[in-house]
């Protein structure tokens, strides 16, 4: 029989072992005291250090989910990676993972969403999970640490490294689940962040600088707007297809790009501050881990109740975002 919906069955998150303050970045790039977490929200960020992996940060979210979970690994038929910095161009680092975990009985694929992957990647399990009735264990990871330019503050101050993990099963009820998916691509603003080169379209080659294979951001005020239209509209579409009111959402998960933005989107929705959940302060921003790291964060210190209703909507590269409502 298949099951008539999907549940978040376990929560697991990593962090790389150097935590980064605030105060060491501004040192570095001459800011007065304070100012990243007057701008940012930010506080602290952890940053890989020599030897540490995405693939190995990623495996100990996903243990931790698994466990959490209570399943084996039988159990888990696909595994789903989304990550911007994959341990190597290719191959890719999903089968990696799995061996890792020893689920190497699963199918693995890496995706590139940036930081809206995880949201894709939790649409595309959903979908699995209904149709064949089997668990699939959903990873956003990253390692931007070693893509940003130290010298450039629109970057600097932001990113951070990190991992989250959840366990998506299938459900015999409909009391849980995918209630509403709203994706949305905006290519006009495809230039906004990037890593120049390393692509097909600007090979690596001896001529190129190496700020070239960093991340730059081209117009922060811009990033900006545009993510909070972006994850306002489709988090506002989102609830119109639930038939359901914002009244109704119990938790809202934001991509954690900085806390101004989270709270001008929390306040588009007229979301109560209560509601936000915000992993920012400790975290930093780590593209497409930020939410299920923030879930899995969350989980323990306030569990999510039977059928309560979460909002987690996200915008980043490409342009790439969307939102999507599941009950708990």
């Amino acid at each position: 029989m298949m099951p008539r919906s999907s549940c978040l069955a376990g929560f697991g998150h990593a962090v790389p072992s150097r935590i980064v303050h605030s105060a060491e970045i501004e040192s570095r790039l001459g800011l007065e005291d304070g100012w990243i977490e007057r701008r940012t929200g930010i506080r602290s960020r952890y940053w890989a250090t020599e030897g540490e992996t995405l693939s190995d940060l990623a495996a100990e979210a996903g243990k931790m989910a698994l466990d959490d979970a209570g399943i084996v690994p039988s159990e888990i038929a696909m595994i789903l990676l989304a990550t911007s910095t994959p341990d190597h161009l290719l191959p890719p680092s999903a089968p990696l993972l799995a061996y890792k975990l020893g689920l190497q009985n699963s199918g693995a694929i890496d995706l590139a969403g940036a930081c809206s992957g995880f949201l894709y990647a939790l649409t595309l399990a959903d979908g699995f999970v209904r149709a064949h009735g089997r668990a699939v264990l959903v990873v956003a990871a990253n390692i931007l640490s070693r893509r940003v330019n130290l010298t450039d503050r629109a970057s600097a101050v932001l990113f951070a490294d990190g991992a989250g993990a959840v366990v998506l099963a299938p459900c015999g009820n409909d009391q849980s689940g995918l209630r509403a998916a709203v994706l949305a691509a905006d290519g006009s603003g495809y230039d906004l962040i990037t890593i120049p080169c390393g692509g097909s379209n600007k090979p690596f080659s001896p001529e190129i600088s190496a700020d070239q294979v960093l991340m730059t951001m081209r117009d922060g005020r811009e990033v900006f707007s545009r993510a909070v239209d972006l994850m306002t509209r489709t988090a506002r579409q989102a609830v119109t297809e639930t038939g359901s009111t914002l009244s109704a959402i119990g938790r809202f998960i934001p991509h954690q790009a900085n806390l101004r933005l989270c709270h001008a989107v929390r306040q588009n929705l007229e979301l109560e501050e209560r509601k936000l959940v915000s992993t920012i302060a400790e975290f930093g921003n780590s593209s497409a881990a930020t939410i299920p790291l923030s879930l899995s964060i969350e989980s323990r210190l306030k569990p999510f109740k039977p059928g309560e209703r979460l909002l987690m909507t996200a915008a980043g590269a490409g342009l790439a975002g969307g939102a999507v409502i599941f009950d708990a």
